[in-house]
């Protein structure tokens, strides 16, 4: 698979379950994960099990349907970037939010690296205020 494959792969199977599966097939064991300064789960997490467990989890259990849907790739050498809009639901607030999203991602033999993250970070704190 290219990059843009293995990338789109995490974002446009059939439901979130294959997403995460194609993510973990194709996450470097030490893959560095930022995301943005503002973000509620900002930070950078090394390793899938610290993803999983400080963003993944976090977003499935505190939000409904929240997603990212991508609307555009731009790919070069090791180095693929997706654009797009997240979207989701503050379970606590019940409030909604729409945010313009830029991923940042590196690979290397086939393997996912790093991931950073780009994202209008305000729509999101105030759908939880």
């Amino acid at each position: 698979m290219t990059n843009l494959e293995i990338v789109k792969s995490t974002y446009e199977g059939k439901s979130s379950e294959e997403n995460g599966q194609n993510l973990a097939k194709y996450v470097a064991d030490n893959v560095s994960w930022t995301e943005a300064k503002g973000f509620p789960y900002a930070g950078t997490y090394i390793g899938l099990e610290n993803v999983t467990k400080n963003v993944f989890k976090r977003l499935g259990s505190e939000w409904i349907n929240y997603k990212f849907t991508p609307e555009d790739y731009v790919a070069h050498d090791d180095k693929v970037i997706a654009f797009g809009t997240y979207t989701g639901t503050y379970k606590t607030t019940g409030k909604s939010f729409e945010a313009r999203v830029a991923h940042i991602w590196k690979l290397k033999d086939g393997k996912i690296i790093s991931f950073e993250q780009f994202v209008d970070s305000k729509t999101v704190t105030d759908a939880m205020q």
